[in-house]
């Protein structure tokens, strides 16, 4: 009897879910005030994005690898040195992260699945230290 093996992809619901949960994070984004200077950060216009954070979030979640076929290796890190992100901006894209998978995803043992390596990788995303203002 061969096992069957569901992806966290499959098990939050596939890519309805996936591109619900990518949209509303950028929406959260796009219109709460306490994101601002996360939101400071992308271009005028966030479509383009959503829409790589869709392909990537597909793929990390163990569906297709949109983003790999397309771009090529993630290099996260790398690709985000344009954008100064220090804790404020850590914070406050945590935020939206956290208010958008609480939204979309029903089940909370999933949401626990996805929400701890997803914090863990937002601290790694940091590459700015913080300002005396900042609370450290």
């Amino acid at each position: 009897m061969t096992e069957k093996v569901t992806t966290l992809y499959q098990a939050v619901g596939g890519d309805p879910v996936v591109r619900a949960l990518t949209h509303r994070f950028y929406e959260l984004m796009d219109t709460l005030p306490e994101a601002r200077n996360v939101r400071a950060v992308h271009p005028p216009s966030l479509n383009g994005s959503e829409e790589k954070f869709y392909e990537y979030m597909s793929g990390y979640l163990g569906g297709p690898p949109l983003y790999t076929d397309k771009r090529g290796h993630p290099r996260l890190r790398s690709r985000h040195f344009v954008a100064e992100i220090g804790p404020v901006e850590r914070d406050e894209w945590l935020l939206c992260f956290r208010r958008a998978l609480d939204e979309t995803i029903a089940s909370q043992s999933l949401r626990d699945l996805i929400w701890a390596p997803v914090e863990r990788l937002a601290y790694h995303m940091q590459n700015r230290a913080p300002d005396n203002k900042e609370q450290p």
